[in-house]
C-alpha cells in the first residue's frame, strides 16, 4: 500500500468522524456545542490580559523569556539543519517545503502564509495552510479551482501529536490570488482570504477579493462568499458565541468588519456586513469623490491602555470592490462616509479568552505595529500593545494566535533581519521566543536539496514567520520563503506561551 493510499484511508476515517460531529476545532468549543455554547462562553469572558485601561500597553520588553531562556540554534529533527533558534528544551520537525510532492501528487505550492489547526480527534490534527501566490496557472484540480488563471490557494496537512510525525498533505483550493491569512471556524474549516481586488479590469478571468470556506475533510467548493465583502482581505476570527465573523483589511485606511451570517455556520446563505465605528472625535479626513469625510484613525495618538466604545455601521454593497470611477476602496469607503474608524494595515486577528485580538502591522508612533482587543460583549476596543521600535520590540506584527496557556504569539513581518516570533504575556511583557535561522547560503550552513530535487541556496533569515497556530503542546508555524512548515514542542508550562 502506498503513502497516498494510507492518507486516503485516514481521511475517510476522519470524514466519518466529521459527519458524526466528533471532531473538535482548535478551541474548547466543538462543533456539537457551537450553536448552544453562548451561556458557557459568556461565562468565560474576561478583560483581555490584565492591563486594558491600566496604562501598561508599553510594559516590559525582554530579549528573551526569563522563563524559557535565551535562544540558540536547534537542529531540525527531519533534516538535521539548524533552521530555527529556540530556547533550551524545545524541538521541532519541518514539513511541506515548497516543491515537496504531496500525497495527491501535486508539488507543494510556494509562498506559505496564514495557517490554523482546524480539526482534531484523539490521534490526528488537520491544519489549513494558505499560499500567497499571484496570477499564474492554478496548481489544483479543476473541481476545486475558482479561477484557472490564478496561482494562489490552500493546502491541508495532517499531523499526529502522539508520535510527533507529519502524516501528509494535499491541495484543497486553487485559482485564488494572494491568500494571505484567514481563520479557523467552529465547524471544522479554514476561511481563506484573498488580499487583493484584482479582477477582469486588469486581466484576471474573474473578480477577486473574497473569502472561501475550506473544510478539514472533503472537497472545498470554490465559491466566493460575496456577502463577506470584496476588498483586500487579511484574516478572520469567528466568535463561537454568536457565529459572527470579524475581518481585517490590509490597506490604509482599512476597516475592521463584522459579518453577521443569516445562519451561523452556513456562510454561503449570506448575511450582513458592518464596519466598526469608535465613539470618539475624528482625527483624520479622507476625500471621496470630491467630498471630505472625517473619521478616526487608530494608528496615531494612542495613549497606553486607550479604550473606546464601539458601534457598527452597515455596508450596503459588500460586493463593490471600487469607489465609482476609481480602482480601489469600494467597501471601506462606504464605512468612512458614515464616520467608521480605520486601522492602519489591519492584519492578524484571533479569538481568545472571549476577546477578538486585532493586529495593526504599521500602526503607532514608531509605525512598527499595534495590538488591539475588541470585547464583543462589552462593545469596547482597547490598545493592548504598541511597539516603540526598539531593538527588543516587535517590528511589524502580522499573523497572531492565542496560546493554550493564555498569551499571544506574534509573527514578525517588518524590515528587520533575522525575523522573530514574539510572546506577549498577560501583563503586557513581550519577548523573543524564536528566530529564523534558515541561511542556505555559502556563509550559512550551505545549500539543501529536497527529495523533490528542489534546491535551496539563499539566505532566508529575513523571511517572515507565518501562520502560528497552537494545539495543546504543539506550535505550528511557517516561514514564507522558501516555504517551510514547522511543528514545535517543548516545556511550554515553564512560561507564558
Amino acid at each position: 500500500m502506498t503513502t497516498r493510499d494510507d492518507l486516503i484511508d485516514t481521511l475517510r476515517d476522519f470524514a466519518k468522524t466529521d459527519a458524526a460531529k466528533e471532531m473538535d476545532p482548535h478551541w474548547t468549543y466543538g462543533r456539537r456545542g457551537f450553536m448552544k455554547s453562548s451561556v458557557a462562553a459568556a461565562a468565560t469572558v474576561a478583560m483581555p490580559f490584565g492591563l486594558l485601561g491600566s496604562g501598561r500597553a508599553h510594559a516590559a520588553k525582554l530579549p528573551y523569556s526569563p522563563d524559557y531562556g535565551p535562544l540558540a540554534p536547534v537542529a531540525d529533527q527531519t533534516t538535521g539543519l539548524p533552521l530555527l533558534q529556540l530556547p533550551e528544551g524545545f524541538t521541532y520537525s519541518s514539513f511541506g517545503w515548497t516543491g515537496d510532492i504531496m500525497n495527491d501528487g501535486i508539488p507543494t505550492p510556494s509562498n506559505h502564509d496564514g495557517m490554523a489547526v482546524i480539526a482534531s480527534d484523539a490521534s490526528k490534527v488537520i491544519i489549513g495552510r494558505n499560499h500567497e501566490r499571484g496570477r499564474s496557472v492554478s496548481y489544483a484540480p479543476a473541481k476545486i479551482t475558482y479561477d484557472p488563471t490564478s496561482g494562489g490557494g490552500t493546502t491541508n496537512m495532517m499531523f499526529s501529536p502522539r508520535t510527533g510525525q507529519w502524516v501528509g498533505a494535499w491541495a484543497t483550493l486553487g485559482g485564488t490570488i494572494r491568500n494571505c491569512a484567514g481563520g479557523p471556524t467552529p465547524w471544522n474549516s479554514w476561511i481563506t482570504c484573498e488580499e487583493t481586488t484584482d479582477g477582469t479590469h486588469n486581466g484576471s478571468a474573474k473578480q477577486h477579493g473574497y473569502c472561501f470556506d475550506v473544510p478539514a475533510s472533503g472537497a472545498a467548493r470554490p465559491v466566493p462568499l460575496v456577502d463577506m465583502g470584496c476588498f483586500s482581505h487579511e484574516a478572520v476570527a469567528v466568535d463561537p458565541v454568536t457565529g459572527y465573523i470579524y475581518e481585517t483589511e490590509d490597506s490604509t485606511p482599512s476597516g475592521l468588519y463584522r459579518f453577521i451570517p443569516n445562519v451561523p455556520g452556513r456562510l454561503e446563505m449570506g448575511g450582513k456586513l458592518q464596519m466598526m465605528k469608535l465613539k470618539t472625535a475624528f482625527n483624520a479626513e479622507r476625500t471621496i469623490n470630491g467630498t471630505v469625510y472625517g473619521y478616526y484613525n487608530t494608528a496615531v495618538g494612542q495613549t497606553p491602555g486607550a479604550t473606546f466604545d464601539v458601534e457598527w455601521v452597515d455596508i450596503d454593497e459588500p460586493n463593490k470592490p471600487f469607489i465609482s470611477g476609481t480602482s480601489y476602496g469600494g467597501v471601506v469607503a462606504q464605512g468612512l462616509v458614515q464616520g467608521a474608524s480605520s486601522i492602519s494595515r489591519g492584519e492578524g486577528i484571533w479569538y481568545g479568552n472571549g476577546v477578538i485580538y486585532v493586529c495593526s502591522t504599521n500602526g503607532g508612533a514608531a509605525r512598527k505595529g499595534q495590538i488591539f482587543a475588541y470585547d464583543p460583549r462589552r462593545e469596547t476596543f482597547a490598545l493592548v500593545y504598541e511597539s516603540a521600535g526598539g531593538v527588543d520590540d516587535v517590528d511589524g506584527p502580522d499573523n497572531i494566535a492565542w496560546s493554550p496557556r493564555g498569551s499571544l504569539i506574534l509573527c514578525e513581518d517588518g524590515g528587520g533581519n533575522p525575523k522573530e516570533l514574539y510572546g506577549l504575556t498577560l501583563d503586557g511583557t513581550h519577548f523573543k521566543f524564536a528566530q529564523n535561522n534558515a541561511n542556505f547560503s555559502a556563509t550559512g550552513f550551505g545549500a539543501h536539496t529536497r527529495p523533490s530535487g528542489v534546491r535551496f541556496s539563499s539566505n532566508s533569515t529575513g523571511s517572515e514567520f507565518v501562520g502560528a497556530t497552537f494545539h495543546n503542546e504543539w506550535l505550528f508555524v511557517g516561514i514564507q520563503s522558501p516555504g517551510i512548515t514547522y511543528a514545535i514542542t517543548g516545556p511550554w508550562d515553564n512560561g507564558a506561551l
